[in-house]
């Protein structure tokens, strides 16, 4: 499903290529992945999403600070389950933001992608400097032998989403509405290791996340109500992100999870957690005691919240 390097360009055929970052694949991204879809049903072509990283404002403006809402992996997943055939992941780098828009089309899109059809927003701009437009792809299409089609405006306005939008609520701790803009839960990937143990002491055990790509946007500090499949059972849970002040006084932040009725070891696993809604922020208490009755009434309204969403 991910493509890398270039060698595996020869696994694909004629296709119908979208073009773009992609972040978040949210309900604006969604409606252009099912126009590519139909198109390439229709025309019997493999749908490709050609998208850049690390994210091209990193390297076009130094903007060191961008987090995204997917890694690579989760982009992959979403991108499978819509229906994508390939997802052409293109290292985005100084030098290739310098191709021409003729050397980009030709050596990428035609030459090593075998594009037939191309689907792009009405305001789409490519090659050195984005200096090429909807206009000049089409000239390129009818000298290469490929078809562009063009989505106007209105086609994805209608849903007032953006991945900027997304990122803000998560900066807020706004799932609800992240998850109203993705369609679909933000989730947090990450691999189980062993913590302090803190957590088993006051009948709390947590499973500890570690995030691997820095990358990754987290949302702001606080409990959040979340699920995740383990060993395919749907199970129900609380999440921390924070630094534990009232056992530490690390600045570092944490992602831990303690789940519901259940008791396994699960070290070593890695986790999807979809986060579903926000329970509180994170405070400092003046003892271990105050946290446990804290915690207990945070499960409690988890507990509460749950039974509603699954009734």
């Amino acid at each position: 499903m991910k493509i890398k390097s270039a060698a595996d360009y020869d696994q694909i055929k004629e296709s119908i290529v979208t073009i773009g970052t992609f972040d978040g694949v949210h309900l604006g991204h969604q409606k252009i992945i099912n126009k590519l879809i139909g198109i390439a049903n229709e025309e019997r072509l493999q749908a490709l999403v050609l998208t850049f990283f690390p994210h091209p404002r990193t390297i076009v403006q130094e903007d060191a600070s961008i987090k995204l809402i997917n890694t690579i992996d989760e982009k992959a997943g979403l991108m499978k389950s819509y229906g994508v055939d390939h997802l052409v992941v293109k290292e985005f780098t100084k030098e290739f933001s310098r191709l021409t828009a003729l050397e980009y089309v030709r050596d990428v899109l035609v030459n090593k992608l075998h594009v037939k059809h191309i689907i792009v927003g009405y305001d789409h701009h490519f090659g050195r400097n984005r200096t090429a437009n909807i206009n000049d792809l089409k000239e390129y299409g009818a000298f290469y032998g490929f078809k562009v089609t063009e989505i106007d405006a209105h086609e994805v306005g209608d849903v007032a989403v953006s991945s900027t939008k997304i990122r803000a609520a998560l900066t807020k701790g706004d799932i609800i509405t992240a998850n109203h803009f993705l369609g679909y839960n933000f989730m947090l990937t990450g691999l189980v290791v062993k913590g302090q143990g803190l957590g088993k002491t006051i009948q709390f055990p947590t499973a500890n996340l570690k995030i691997e790509e820095s990358y990754k946007l987290i949302p702001k500090k606080g409990v959040y109500l979340v699920q995740s499949v383990i060993d395919a059972q749907l199970v129900y849970g609380m999440m921390n992100i924070g630094t534990n002040p009232t056992v530490s006084d690390a600045d570092k932040i944490s992602v831990e999870v303690f789940f519901f009725d259940f008791d396994q070891s699960i070290y070593g696993q890695v986790l999807i957690i979809q986060l579903l809604d926000r329970i509180r922020d994170e405070i400092k208490f003046p003892k271990i005691e105050d946290l446990k009755l804290q915690l207990e009434s945070d499960s409690q309204k988890a507990i509460n919240r749950i039974k509603l969403l699954t009734k």
